[in-house]
């Protein structure tokens, strides 16, 4: 009897597996598209980690950019890739360039959450680093 039921736990247990596994469009959906890849390149391309983070993961020069799109918007993070700031240089991407960029930034904001603490934060956006 006992037996019997592990049996058909265990039926049960590979039964479902194989159905999330055929049926489950979670990690299908969390893929990058072609646009957010080629983003990604730009991204090391222009060497972006040198002075921000992804993840808490990169420099400390500029802001996290794990979540920008959801925090700042689209129009505002394709402003300062497009011209820059008193920091940040004027990379002169392309208009491809930069919606590529913002793609990978969309995909990476839909992939978790890196929050840096208010007061680690200078006002134009970089790290306070004691």
């Amino acid at each position: 009897m006992f037996l019997r039921a592990w049996i058909v736990l265990f039926i049960v247990f590979v039964s479902y597996t194989v159905y999330l596994y055929f049926n489950c469009d979670d990690q299908k959906s969390n893929l990058p598209n072609k646009a957010a890849i080629a983003g990604r390149n730009t991204w090391q391309q222009y060497n972006c980690q040198g002075c921000h983070q992804i993840y808490g993961l990169g420099g400390y020069m500029g802001p996290d950019l794990t979540n920008i799109i959801s925090t700042k918007g689209v129009r505002s993070a394709v402003t300062f890739i497009k011209y820059g700031t008193g920091r940040m240089p004027n990379q002169h991407l392309s208009d491809s360039d930069i919606s590529n960029l913002i793609a990978f930034l969309s995909w990476i904001d839909k992939t978790g959450k890196s929050k840096v603490p208010k007061e680690a934060v200078h006002w134009t956006g970089t790290y306070i680093i004691k």
